[in-house]
């Protein structure tokens, strides 16, 4: 599950909120929970803190309730205009690519409008 040898992809609406630097960070925090066999389901959803500061915030891995939430800290030192929107991520497991996406949960309209 999550094998670091799977194509990593970001969809459209999620590249247009968050910075390459980001997402690449993402993959490679799900790549070593899945090393370390912390990874238990798929998919699993990735919330974003709104606390950080000039050059670090703070997200976390939610599975369900199969396994603890496990926060994580990013380093990134660029605006950061897509905290305090509560978004949600989900990372989903596929036979060949491990896909980013925003939830269902997520208010997109603001995006749509842009």
């Amino acid at each position: 599950m999550y094998e670091s040898s799977k194509r990593s992809h970001v969809s459209e609406a999620v590249a247009a909120v968050f910075p390459k630097e980001v997402t690449d960070q993402l993959f490679d925090v799900l790549h070593l929970m899945s090393k370390a066999d912390q990874l238990v389901t798929a998919p699993v959803a990735v919330f974003f803190s709104d606390d950080h500061d000039e050059d670090e915030m703070y997200a976390m891995i939610v599975q369900g309730d199969l396994a603890p939430a496990q926060e994580f800290p990013l380093t990134y030192s660029g605006d950061k205009p897509f905290l305090g929107h509560g978004y949600i991520l989900i990372a989903k497991d596929k036979p060949k690519t491990i896909y980013l996406d925003f939830s269902e949960a997520n208010d997109l309209s603001q995006l749509k409008q842009n």
